[in-house]
């Protein structure tokens, strides 16, 4: 590490150090792209922006290592000159979005289900502590291990736990072909449709169900993708680059409007769920987007009914993403990691409750 970089990481951890000595607390502060979903949180200001940077970059590995105030811009470009990607599809909500404010949040975007989630692609991280700590986890290479990886503890602790510093990623090459083609039907069938097909060899990246359609995008091989297309014979989706960044960045119609918006997650094969609202079904059915005025208990033992959760994903920024509530021993154990990691409550305070983290 450059002399600079462990300057800032040092900066960073006395800043820790200082808050903890004055009992105060601390807002970790990024981009600001996600702060609908975080909310205000009370505390002054830690800005990590300024530690950004690619630390390393192992094509031939499939591996990267970034400083957590490295935007997703700058870390995307950098993979794309290299053929490759980060294969969980992070949504970036904004153009300032940085690596660290989309690991604390968890997010990942429509090629979850056929790829893997945000967790599934960290190999390790560097954080600070609530004790102005600076701690290491994991590595960069993947390897079975000995008990729990401590690094995905942070996908989707909304910096609760600690400061990112570093993250440490696998990445996968670009799919040499990409197409979309979509299929009128109403979403019970196409819950049904999606998940016989995701059970068949096909090169499914992508599937969700919005108004009348369902939308499925393939990526793969030339060959791959064209035998797939054959097989199938659904119509063409001209743009579907732009149809599938619309639906990752919520750029959508559907999400374009006021109304309280959740986030269900429930087992793919779940049927159209009887909730007042529109719907919009991703992730070939795990992830369901509602909007709804219904209230939030009935919304969430509908979810809890089919065995998944419901959270209320944007309302106002001001008051951030109302989660859905673990049971008991999850509680304590999730209270349990807040002492270990944080045991004066420095770090981001207000975000930390015993929920349901991003999947």
């Amino acid at each position: 590490m450059a002399t600079g970089d462990q300057d800032k990481s040092n900066e960073l951890a006395e800043a820790v150090k200082t808050a903890v000595k004055n009992r105060a607390r601390l807002t970790i502060t990024g981009g600001g792209t996600k702060r609908f979903y975080a909310g205000d949180v009370e505390g002054d200001a830690l800005d990590v922006t300024g530690h950004r940077g690619i630390v390393t970059y192992e094509p031939t590995e499939l591996i990267v290592t970034a400083r957590a105030g490295t935007t997703l811009r700058e870390l995307e470009a950098a993979l794309a000159e290299k053929g490759q990607m980060l294969a969980f599809e992070p949504p970036w909500f904004g153009e300032a979005a940085t690596l660290g404010g989309t690991i604390a949040c968890g997010f990942s975007g429509p090629r979850r289900p056929y790829a893997g989630s945000a967790r599934d692609f960290v190999l390790g991280t560097r954080i600070i502590n609530g004790r102005g700590e600076i701690l290491h986890f994991g590595g960069e290479v993947m390897k079975n291990v000995a008990g729990y990886d401590v690094s995905r503890l942070m996908v989707g602790a909304l910096g609760s736990l600690g400061v990112l510093l570093e993250v440490s990623l696998k990445v996968l090459p670009i799919p040499a072909k990409e197409t979309t083609l979509w299929f009128e039907m109403p979403a019970n069938k196409a819950i049904d449709v999606i998940n016989a097909l995701g059970a068949q060899p096909l090169p499914l990246s992508a599937a969700c169900h919005l108004g009348d359609k369902l939308y499925i995008r393939l990526s793969g091989s030339e060959l791959g993708v064209q035998a797939a297309r054959d097989k199938l014979n659904g119509k063409t989706l001209d743009k579907g680059n732009d149809f599938w960044h619309d639906i990752r960045e919520h750029r959508s119609r559907f999400f374009q409007d006021a109304a309280p918006l959740w986030r269900l997650s429930v087992p793919p094969a779940t049927p159209a769920i009887n909730l007042p609202g529109k719907w919009l079904h991703d992730w070939g059915g795990a992830q369901r987007w509602l909007k709804s005025e219904a209230p939030a208990k009935e919304i969430q033992e509908k979810a809890e009914s089919v065995d998944g959760y419901a959270t209320l994903f944007r309302r106002s920024s001001r008051h951030g993403a109302q989660f859905h509530p673990l049971p008991k021993q999850l509680s304590e154990l999730h209270r349990n990691l807040k002492r270990a990691f944080d045991p004066d409550g420095t770090l981001n305070r207000e975000l930390f409750s015993p929920v349901q983290s991003a999947a």
